[in-house]
C-alpha cells in the first residue's frame, strides 16, 4: 500500500508545471524514503531528477517499492481540479494499475476523489555520478529566468563562463549579442536575493537556450537556483523545493563548431 498526505496540494502543481514541457510520461519511483522520478526529455537531451522526501509529506506510507508511470499531462488535469489549499492524499495499492488522488478542502466539507490509469513505461534509471563541480553558482531564480528569457531573444545558445569576477551570461544572432554580467554580492540581507560563485578554476560553456527556458518553469519553486558547471560535463540547474526536496536538470553542453 501506498499513501502520501501533502497539506499544500499546490506545490505539486508547480512540480508537474515544471517538467511537463520536458516529459510526456515519466515513472514516479516510490519507497519509504519519499518519491523519486528521474527520466531524459522527449528530445534525449536533457535529463530530469526529482526528489521528495517521504518527511517532508504529513503523512507518507509505502509498504513496498511500487513504481508508477504517469502521463504527466493527465495527472495534471486532474491537479487542477483541486483548490490550491485543498489537502492532497495520492493513494496506490501494490501491484496496482491505477491511481487515486483526494482532495480536501480545509474545511472538508468537500471531498472529490479521482482514479487515474498507470501506464507501463520500460525506463531505464540512469546512474547520475557523483562530480565535484569546478564552478558553483547560485543567484535568484528570477533573475535566472530573466536571463535566460532575455538572451533567448539574440540567439539559440547561451555562453555562461564562470570567473572569480563573476559570471557572465551571453549570446549573438543576427540581431546583434547580449552579455549581462552578474558579480558576486557582497552584503545582501535576505540570503534569496544572493549570487555567490564558489570556484576551483574557470569553466565557459555553451548551452542550448530552449532547455535552459524550459529548467526555469520551475522557478516558482524556490527563490534561488544553483548551477553547477565543469568543463566536459552537463551543467545541473538545481531547484531546491523548500524542505522537501529538490528537482535538478542536467544539459550536455554544446560542442562548437556543431550545427543544430
Amino acid at each position: 500500500m501506498f499513501e502520501a498526505r501533502l497539506v499544500q496540494c499546490s506545490m505539486l502543481k508547480k512540480v508537474l508545471e515544471a517538467i511537463k514541457e520536458l516529459l510526456n510520461e515519466a515513472t514516479f519511483d516510490c519507497s519509504d524514503a519519499g518519491i523519486q522520478l528521474q527520466a531524459m526529455d522527449n528530445s534525449h537531451v536533457s535529463l530530469v531528477s526529482l526528489n521528495l522526501r517521504s518527511d517532508g509529506f504529513d503523512k507518507y506510507r509505502c509498504d513496498r517499492n511500487i513504481s508508477m508511470g504517469i502521463n504527466l499531462a493527465s495527472m495534471l488535469k486532474i491537479m487542477k481540479c483541486a483548490g490550491n489549499d485543498d489537502v492532497l492524499t495520492i493513494k496506490a495499492q501494490d501491484n496496482a494499475d491505477n491511481v487515486m488522488f483526494m482532495f480536501e478542502s480545509q474545511n472538508q466539507e468537500k471531498v472529490s476523489d479521482y482514479d487515474m490509469k498507470l501506464i507501463n513505461l520500460d525506463q531505464e534509471h540512469l546512474g547520475i555520478p557523483e562530480t565535484d563541480y569546478s564552478c558553483i553558482i547560485k543567484l535568484p531564480s528570477q533573475e535566472f529566468a530573466r536571463i535566460c528569457r532575455d538572451l533567448s531573444q539574440f540567439g539559440e545558445s547561451v555562453i555562461i563562463s564562470c570567473t572569480k569576477e563573476g559570471v557572465k551570461f551571453s549570446a549573438a544572432g543576427d540581431v546583434g549579442a547580449a552579455n549581462i554580467k552578474l558579480a558576486q554580492t557582497a552584503n545582501v540581507d535576505k540570503e534569496e536575493e544572493a549570487v555567490t560563485i564558489e570556484m576551483q578554476e574557470p569553466v565557459t560553456l555553451t548551452f542550448a537556450c530552449r532547455y535552459l527556458n524550459s529548467f526555469t518553469k520551475a522557478t516558482p519553486l524556490s527563490p534561488q537556483v544553483q548551477l553547477s558547471m565543469s568543463a566536459d560535463v552537463p551543467l545541473v540547474v538545481e531547484y531546491k523545493i523548500g524542505d522537501f526536496g529538490h528537482i535538478r536538470y542536467y544539459l550536455a553542453p554544446k560542442i562548437e563548431e556543431e550545427d543544430e
